[in-house]
């Protein structure tokens, strides 16, 4: 059984979390980051999915029942999940608090094991491949790791490794981390993702449940205490391996936690050979679109040429005599004559007028520039104007947004 973990408020990447969930943030033109975990489950044959969700889960709940519906005639199902107050009218208090609160589910579902996996990271991974590693360690909980540099080890949750593959501590964002014995410039990060022994993850949030000084956290708590009982092990992400994967693109994995993360990851997607490879078919990303029109570019004059160079345009993109570079460009959006889009993301139904300039942006939803704006040129003026501006310099725009001249 696979449980998303898609509760997630996404403080960080406001204003684009000011509307929806996390998750369900547009990534890649076509996608949402919800679509990166349940399809790497699918792939790997899980096809009874619980996603835990909370925060403005709207269109995140409408994303899954577009786009996740799996065979009932199977007994198969991605299912997403509010808090079903069964132990008083309270909301999810943590991540284990949310496993707790739908343990009929996994008494109901009776498997022999669990994946909990986070639901807004950007990777491809085989989880069968951390399951078989998990039934070979003997642990009660595998945490799927990765490496990163030493210095980055105050952003993640740390795992010092012991004998036999166990972890010796976890440590949640600690500022002096050790490196490895082999290769001291790296630590290992904890993914946010899980292989539970059944039994193993009832018994460790049933008691997590008892504890009234717990944050209720799955990282913090759970794992740091199957970690003290010596009952935690490792899962070396390096060693993951997908169908049509390359060299490039072999055990990427982002954490698309704040404004610059994400919208470096977008830029990820944009090289002749890109680092993360959305095209690698073997192991897809899937999502739907509904009904949309082939993209279009028109206009062929000296001063109005409809053109995108090095960019990501997605099905219903009208280019008129406008210019993108480097960019992500989501359904719907229209681009208009003189208009020039540089190093920019711009989501679902944006509208850029004629002769606008918009440059190193996330624009979401449905926003309106107007003819002859300037987004991105004078970050005093976008500030003057309230944009968001995150500390590497991208100017932010929430859905709708009203853009002033």
């Amino acid at each position: 059984m696979g449980v998303v973990l898609a509760g997630g408020e996404g403080k960080r990447l406001h204003p684009l979390t000011r509307d929806r969930a996390k998750p369900a943030v547009p990534f890649g033109g076509n996608y949402r980051l919800v679509d990166f975990a349940l399809s790497n489950l699918v792939n790997a044959g899980f096809f009874r999915i619980a996603v835990l969700t909370q925060y403005k889960s709207h269109s995140l709940d409408l994303h899954l029942a577009k786009t996740w519906r799996m065979s009932p005639l199977l007994g198969n199902y991605v299912m997403p999940i509010p808090a079903q107050m069964r132990e008083g009218k309270r909301w999810f208090e943590g991540s284990a608090d949310a496993i707790f609160q739908n343990l009929n589910l996994i008494r109901d579902e009776r498997p022999d094991y669990i994946a909990v996996f986070g639901a807004d990271h950007i990777y491809r991974m085989d989880p069968e491949q951390m399951v078989e590693a998990h039934i070979a360690s003997g642990a009660d909980v595998t945490v799927a790791t990765i490496k990163v540099p030493k210095e980055e080890s105050d952003q993640f949750g740390i795992i010092d490794i012991g004998d036999g593959g166990r972890i010796k501590a976890f440590r949640e964002k600690p500022k002096n981390a050790e490196g490895l014995p082999d290769d001291p410039a790296h630590v290992y990060a904890s993914m946010g993702n899980y292989v539970f022994s059944t039994k193993a993850l009832i018994d460790a949030v049933l008691a997590d449940h008892e504890n009234a000084k717990s944050a209720h956290d799955m990282g913090g708590n759970i794992i740091t205490n199957l970690t003290e009982a010596g009952r935690a092990a490792y899962y070396d992400f390096g060693l993951n391996h997908v169908p049509g994967e390359t060299d490039r693109d072999r055990g990427y994995w982002r954490d698309v936690g704040t404004l610059d993360a994400f919208y470096d990851a977008q830029m990820d997607l944009l090289a002749v050979h890109p680092i993360f490879n959305i095209y690698n078919l073997e192991w897809p990303i899937h999502t739907w679109l509904g009904s949309v029109p082939p993209a279009k570019f028109v206009f062929d004059e000296e001063e109005r040429r409809g053109t995108a160079v090095d960019s990501l345009i997605s099905g219903g993109v009208i280019i008129s005599g406008g210019t993108v570079r480097r960019s992500v460009v989501s359904p719907g959006v229209f681009v208009h004559s003189r208009a020039r889009v540089d190093d920019s993301i711009l989501m679902h139904g944006v509208d850029v007028g004629a002769g606008a300039v918009v440059r190193r942006a996330i624009i979401d939803k449905n926003v309106t520039v107007p003819e002859n704006c300037r987004i991105g040129v004078d970050h005093e003026h976008d500030r003057a104007r309230g944009f968001t501006i995150s500390d590497g310099g991208i100017v932010v725009l929430g859905k709708d947004d009203r853009v002033p001249l």
